[in-house]
């Protein structure tokens, strides 16, 4: 390899100058080494849901629109551009879309929005309808069978992209409230029977890449009392409420533990090192302390540490 015209080889610097040379180009050559060793960092990301991911009913909604491509023009920030949020924190490149529908399932995004959605991506996140069926709630086929089309509908553009799907958490009011499934059962039972639907979706369609355990970092915090499972008899002092006015879409706390799965599942960062000063959790009004252990408790779920 030449050296340019004004450039002196390590030999023929003065004995005094060589080792700082030697150390400048092994300093270099370490640090292109940690950058290759390094998770890869995708260039596109699309998120395909519903109001699970466009953060209804609470600030996450409206949160920072201009760091995201909304597909549907609709004006919404919500966790993508808190994924994006913490991308930049990272030092992650990375450019985000969304496609989002309220009260939808994936049927309806291959059914209803396959224009917006069939573009060569890196990384697609689907979150499906929050009782896996509407009509049939609990029964995972109609949700799996459209995730698994999604997927080989992308894959026509991408071979390679990576298709994660997203288990949603436990709705409070029907599990104390409302008739249902998972009427009278423990509140972790729903999120539980998510994941497994998902799991049976991976297991059905192999070409999805894998899962993103939300709900199950919600019933990690239950069980850590960093959030209170019951919303309906109080909330106890020190915990927070993971759902909003409703019981049934999440609080800006929640949607931030939801975003922070996301991103270390989809990245492997560790979320922890965002600490108490992360940008978007201070925007949202969180308590710094809250912000650092909800991270905790995402990086746990991602890294799959038994409670």
């Amino acid at each position: 390899m030449g050296c340019s015209h004004g450039c002196a080889s390590p030999s023929r610097l003065p004995v005094q100058d060589r080792g700082y040379e030697f150390m400048r180009i092994a300093m270099g050559m370490a640090a292109a080494i940690l950058t290759m060793a390094g998770p890869a960092t995708a260039e596109t990301i699309l998120f395909v849901g519903n109001s699970f991911t466009f953060g209804a009913n609470s600030p996450v909604m409206r949160y920072r629109p201009d760091l995201v491509r909304d597909l549907n023009r609709q004006g919404i920030g919500g966790v993508p551009a808190l994924f994006k949020s913490f991308a930049e924190q990272a030092g992650q490149s990375w450019t985000v879309s969304l496609e989002t529908d309220p009260g939808r399932d994936l049927a309806f995004h291959y059914e209803q929005k396959r224009r917006e959605i069939s573009g060569r991506w890196d990384v697609v996140i689907l979150q499906g309808y929050s009782t896996l069926d509407p009509q049939r709630p609990g029964d995972p086929i109609r949700h799996a069978e459209a995730a698994g089309a999604i997927t080989a509908m992308l894959r026509e553009a991408n071979p390679r992209v990576r298709v994660e799907l997203v288990s949603t958490w436990s709705r409070a009011d029907l599990t104390y409230r409302t008739s249902s499934p998972w009427r009278g059962k423990p509140i972790t039972a729903m999120a539980d029977d998510l994941a497994a639907a998902n799991a049976y979706a991976r297991r059905r369609y192999p070409e999805i890449s894998g899962t993103i355990p939300v709900g199950q970092a919600w019933n990690r915090a239950w069980a850590e009392r960093i959030a209170d499972p019951n919303p309906y008899d109080g909330i106890a002092f020190g915990q927070v409420d993971l759902w909003t006015w409703d019981q049934y879409h999440a609080s800006a706390a929640g949607y931030y533990l939801e975003a922070l799965v996301i991103f270390g599942k989809i990245t492997g960062f560790d979320v922890r090192r965002l600490g108490e000063q992360e940008r978007a959790g201070r925007d949202l009004g969180l308590e710094p302390r809250l912000m650092a252990r909800l991270q905790a408790i995402a990086q746990a779920e991602v890294a799959a540490v038994t409670p």
